[in-house]
């Protein structure tokens, strides 16, 4: 085997080096890589044996991350702020005076309060699709972001100014709500889908790297000794999007103050709050324009994706390649604008994405603390709280468990070798989700079963019955969000090649738009006294799922973390590739090449 004298990077001696490359037959240097951050500070690429040994910990969150993380705090302080009221605001009749027991405005019912907030559930989570187009075809996603933001303060303006007593009295209270709706959906939509891709991109570390730090113990605190971990895109990803999610969940929390203020002074003041909030959010988008990692817009890949969708049947998935279309239609090969990288990279987003198809159940569970159990809570006593302020433990379990899941529990199970991998969370996510239907199934009887009004309370008065009881529900949502809401973002972006980010992303809030369908079709269901069999039905469904899910992609974890491999492979034989070809004509100059 010939030799090849070279500088190792580390050290200003010379080094004979003579490791034969893997699957090639010529003699290389192997050349210790290195990954550079923004700081300018360089690491060592984890090698093969170190994979096995060292624990992997995630990266610090860079500045601009959080600054992103901020502007999503005040589109969800806006968003649950006037949301949280909205059952009560559809479902009541306007109270005689303020305080009042239970607030309300329009008086139209339960089922037609959880068909508006149902249908508001859907069209918020279309419009992203919309949002996603825009960005990636014409403005790039912090152009669009300002301006779907100016079309959200267009509908906070309306739904104010609409909410206000004279309004409601003269009846335009509620054309004035429904065109609040469409125009707000439209720009919290576009928003949301841009933003959550936005904050994943201000981390640019695409590799593992290998670093000393401190050792701590199971509690974090420091022993004093120091080890040598890898640090990690994909932990770094899990903990960036937690702390998106701690963002959305304290911007939730708004809906304390909006639902005291809608039963103690009125809706118009409960939705006067998040508007005047939503202005130093839009100060905060455009002032700090300076530190977000921007990507200049490329082309919607959507309306490429749609016209292969649209071809495939007629030629298949392979035949709308290039290559294969210049055989079968010459003259439709030349106008497309597509090349057989795009449709293999679309065919292996679409496999991985098939994990979402579950997900519309789930957030049939999740979309019930917004307004049946709202409407729950309503029957039941709550002394001088208000019924709708309840849903604000959602948030409060989030906000706790979050850091305790990034910092105690999952690096504990990855200390000790057991890597919580995205499939067992989303299953996890899922049993807790059919536990909180099913506990509400069992609170929802215990009302029809408590005097004085039995199994009709609402309309009549409120049953003997404390709304503490339906603390544990949220409290169970919350934990099944950490599961499964999370890691289905984390997942949506780890999975997507570069170019398919945006539309897988769009793809996932999709399936809440599908969840919305589903909670449409038991609209008629969504009364007294069927609201018992609705949670059994649901919690029952959710159930099934969790159980099909496992069967159906357990094997998807060990198959990403084999994926993962052969990708860190293919980087090292793109590496000796390289190594080969820059020796490879002194090679042939000394005769030496196999």
């Amino acid at each position: 085997m010939a030799e090849i004298t070279e500088k190792n990077e580390t050290t200003t001696s010379t080094e004979v080096i003579t490791e034969k490359a893997p699957a090639y037959d010529v003699a290389i240097t192997e050349e210790t890589e290195y990954v550079t951050l923004d700081d300018g500070s360089q690491y060592p690429v984890p090698t093969k044996d170190q994979w096995g040994v060292l624990r992997e910990v995630a990266d610090s969150v860079p500045k601009s991350g959080y600054l992103v993380i901020l502007i999503e705090f005040c589109e969800r302080f806006t968003y649950y702020g006037l949301s949280g009221p909205f059952q009560n605001y559809i479902q009541q009749p306007p109270p005689p005076s303020y305080p009042a027991e239970t607030p309300g405005a329009l008086g139209r019912g339960q089922q037609t309060a959880t068909a508006l907030t149902t249908f508001f559930q859907f069209w918020c989570y279309i419009t992203p699709i919309i949002g996603a187009i825009i960005a990636d075809q014409y403005l790039g996603k912090y152009n669009t972001i300002v301006v779907f933001a100016c079309i959200y303060m267009l509908g906070l303006i309306i739904l104010t100014g609409s909410s206000v007593p004279a309004s409601i009295d003269s009846g335009g209270a509620f054309p004035g709500f429904i065109v609040a709706l469409v125009v707000i959906g439209l720009g919290t939509g576009g928003i949301k889908a841009n933003v959550s891709p936005l904050v994943a991109e201000q981390y640019t570390v695409s590799k593992a790297y290998v670093r000393e730090q401190p050792k701590r113990n199971w509690l974090g605190r420091k022993t004093g000794e120091t080890e040598r971990v890898i640090v990690t895109p994909q932990a770094t990803y899990q903990r960036l999007f937690s702390y998106f999610y701690i963002g959305i969940n304290v911007g939730s929390l708004s809906a304390i103050f909006t639902t005291l203020m809608a039963k103690n002074i009125g809706f118009w003041s409960a939705y006067l709050l998040p508007t005047c909030m939503f202005v130093p959010g839009i100060a905060v988008v455009i002032l700090g324009k300076k530190w977000y990692r921007q990507n200049p817009p490329r082309g919607s890949i959507f309306l490429e994706v749609f016209k292969i969708i649209k071809l495939s049947p007629k030629y298949g998935l392979e035949g709308t390649k290039p290559s294969v279309m210049a055989k079968t239609n010459p003259a439709l090969a030349e106008k497309i604008t597509w090349d057989d990288v795009f449709v293999d990279e679309m065919r292996r987003t679409f496999k991985a994405c098939i994990v979402f198809c579950w997900y519309p159940v789930y957030w049939l569970c999740y979309s019930q603390m917004t307004n049946n159990l709202v409407s729950m809570s309503a029957t039941m006593l709550t002394g001088n709280v208000p019924n709708d302020i309840m849903q604000n433990i959602n948030p409060f379990t989030l906000i706790v468990t979050i850091p305790i899941m990034d910092r105690i529990f999952y690096p504990i199970l990855r200390h000790y070798g057991y890597p919580m991998r995205p499939m067992i969370r989303i299953t996890c996510g899922f049993f807790f989700a059919a536990s909180a239907m099913a506990y509400c199934a069992g609170i929802q009887t215990h009302v029809y079963n408590s005097p004085p009004y039995f199994d009709h309370p609402n309309g009549n008065g409120k049953n003997h019955v404390s709304a503490a009881l339906v603390i544990p529900a949220y409290v169970l949502v919350g934990i099944s969000e950490v599961f499964a809401s999370i890691t289905g973002l984390e997942y949506a972006y780890k999975k997507a090649p570069a170019m398919m980010k945006s539309l897988v992303m769009a793809l996932f809030l999709l399936t809440n738009c599908f969840g919305a369908v589903l909670a449409f079709a038991l609209v008629s269901v969504a009364e007294d006294p069927k609201l018992k069999w609705m949670y059994t039905g649901i919690s029952a469904a959710t159930a099934t799922c969790c159980i099909l899910f496992w069967f159906c992609h357990h094997k998807r974890d060990a198959y990403d973390v084999e994926e993962d491999a052969i990708h860190r492979k293919k980087d090292e034989m793109d590496k000796y590739k390289g190594i080969e070809q820059e020796y490879e004509p002194d090679q042939e100059a000394r005769g030496e090449k196999n």
